[in-house]
């Protein structure tokens, strides 16, 4: 039988009003030992398709189907117990029974079992083996093992870093439509690391990866949207991007968009957009959007002049790197009495402890 979580047979045999099968015949053969009955109804509790929802039946009956060694089970088993699916939370029988299906070749189980040893759920974390399972899970082609893979060889976890391998794998996930390492690959072409430089390779994935909703691919691909780089300049285009990025909390795309507003670079400008887009990246604790924030108070042509709010962005802004705001920041401090100085400092730690 095919090594693969068999929603398929479970499953998908609606037939206009209804199951097709027949959860009394296949619980008598469930009793009897049939494994693949077992393993069926165990499903069928589990999504509560052609049953009640039960997982506490679902994870009985999918034990009987595991203790008998059929790796699928073994997989949905172990799961259970990972995220205390009808049982208390057992992180040592969770990794019982992903190694049991593991060592079937179930990739999936394969992973799982990586991960586990990676952040040491369970078990002693050791990146060497994490490295192991990620390995066998990503020559069977398994995108997301292959992404951890590629991670492990970038940074240099239980292997020794090598960009060249992180490539090799990112692409073959890439390749399968994995949002996550197409947004990888994306930046290393960016950067041309362990690859040659290529920015029009770097639209490529990061278009790709922003169309399935990676915030960060949004955010890099209407920089170069905007900037030109890699492809010709669309403001339009830019700002497309960089809104999608920024209505998924992207700190960056925020600051950007509140900065095109406040100017009127490549959008008409429009005071209320920019200080909502600067106010939300600035409480994230985006420097450029807090040092914007200071200079918006600091001049009074968009806000009510305020000295005092000034002063609490710009020394925001310094606090977050911003080298830039320390001169203005300064030469704020010195239209504030002692009084407001000390207000001031006292709402930039409250704002920086948040």
């Amino acid at each position: 039988m095919k090594k693969s979580l068999i929603v398929t047979v479970l499953l998908l045999c609606v037939a206009g009003s209804g199951w097709c099968v027949n959860i009394q015949e296949t619980k008598k053969q469930a009793e009897q030992g049939d494994v693949d009955a077992q393993l069926l109804l165990g499903q069928m509790y589990l999504y509560g398709e052609g049953a009640p929802k039960d997982d506490k039946q679902a994870l009985y009956w999918l034990v009987k189907a595991a203790e008998q060694g059929y790796g699928g089970a073994q997989l949905f088993a172990g799961s259970m117990y990972y995220n205390g699916e009808g049982t208390p939370q057992d992180y040592k029988k969770a990794e019982s029974w992903y190694r049991k299906s593991a060592e079937h070749g179930f990739p999936d189980a394969q992973l799982r079992l990586g991960r586990m040893h990676l952040h040491g759920k369970g078990v002693p974390q050791d990146n060497k083996i994490a490295v192991d399972w990620f390995n066998q899970a990503a020559e069977q082609g398994h995108a997301e093992a292959q992404d951890a893979l590629a991670r492990m060889h970038l940074n240099g976890r239980g292997v020794p870093q090598d960009d060249k391998q992180a490539v090799l794998w990112f692409s073959k996930a890439a390749e399968q439509g994995y949002a996550e390492a197409q947004d990888v690959l994306a930046r290393l072409y960016y950067n041309g690391r362990g690859i040659p430089q290529d920015y029009k390779q770097s639209v490529h994935w990061f278009n790709k990866a922003a169309e399935q909703g990676v915030a960060g691919a949004q955010y890099h691909l209407g920089r170069m949207n905007l900037n030109g780089t890699g492809i010709p300049k669309d403001h339009k285009q830019a700002v497309y991007w960089l809104n999608k990025a920024a209505e998924q909390g992207h700190a960056g795309a925020q600051s950007d968009l509140g900065e095109m507003y406040l100017t009127g670079n490549g959008v008409p400008e429009d005071y209320k957009k920019a200080l909502y887009w600067l106010n939300k990246a600035a409480q994230q604790g985006d420097a450029d959007a807090q040092g914007l924030l200071g200079v918006v108070y600091y001049k009074g042509q968009v806000l009510r002049q305020d000295y005092l709010l000034s002063y609490v962005w710009l020394n925001l802004s310094v606090a977050q790197g911003n080298q830039g705001a320390v001169q203005l920041r300064d030469f704020v401090a010195k239209k504030l009495t002692s009084e407001q100085l000390m207000k001031a400092q006292e709402l930039s730690s409250d704002l920086f402890k948040k």
